[in-house]
Order: structure tokens, then C-alpha cells, then sequence
């Protein structure tokens, strides 16, 4: 198993926990911006997190259509929700 505490300083780690909880923010978003896949993101989650913690996001993700681009039925541009205002 990988240590990513070295690669990443403490707020990014917290950055792509956050992100990776979000429901709406894809994969291959925290792959373009911290380089690392999936796989290596639910690495990361797993030595971040509780072990109780770790299970109820992995059954919370298992099947999420939002979490990859390829299988959302939706285009968004910057990861915004609808209802959020930008102004």
C-alpha cells in the first residue's frame, strides 16, 4: 500500500477527501488536478479514514453514476450544483 502522506501536504489530503466524498465531483476531477486514479484514491481514503468511515463511503460510492464522467447523463461545467448561485 502506497503512503500518500510524503506526496500530499495536509491540506491537500483534506482537499481530496473532500472530494471524494462529494457526490457530484468525479473521479477523473481529483485525477486532473492531484493525479491520482480511482484506485488510488480509494487507497488514500482507506489509510484517511475510520475503518467504519472507509465501509460506509465505499458502500455509498458503490454504483454512483455521478462519479465518473462516462457515465453521467449530464454535462456540467465546473462542478457546480444547479442551485448554487455565482454571482
Amino acid at each position: 500500500m502506497k503512503l500518500y502522506k510524503t506526496a500530499f501536504n495536509e491540506a491537500d489530503l483534506s482537499r481530496i477527501v473532500e472530494m471524494a466524498w462529494e457526490d457530484r465531483t468525479p473521479f477523473e476531477a481529483i485525477h486532473t488536478l492531484y493525479g491520482l486514479n480511482e484506485t488510488a484514491v480509494i487507497d488514500l481514503m482507506r489509510q484517511q479514514m475510520q475503518p467504519s468511515s472507509f465501509r460506509m463511503w465505499r458502500k455509498r460510492m458503490a454504483g454512483r453514476t455521478t462519479k465518473h464522467l462516462g457515465k453521467r447523463g449530464f454535462l456540467v461545467g465546473r462542478f457546480v450544483c444547479p442551485s448554487q448561485r455565482t454571482r
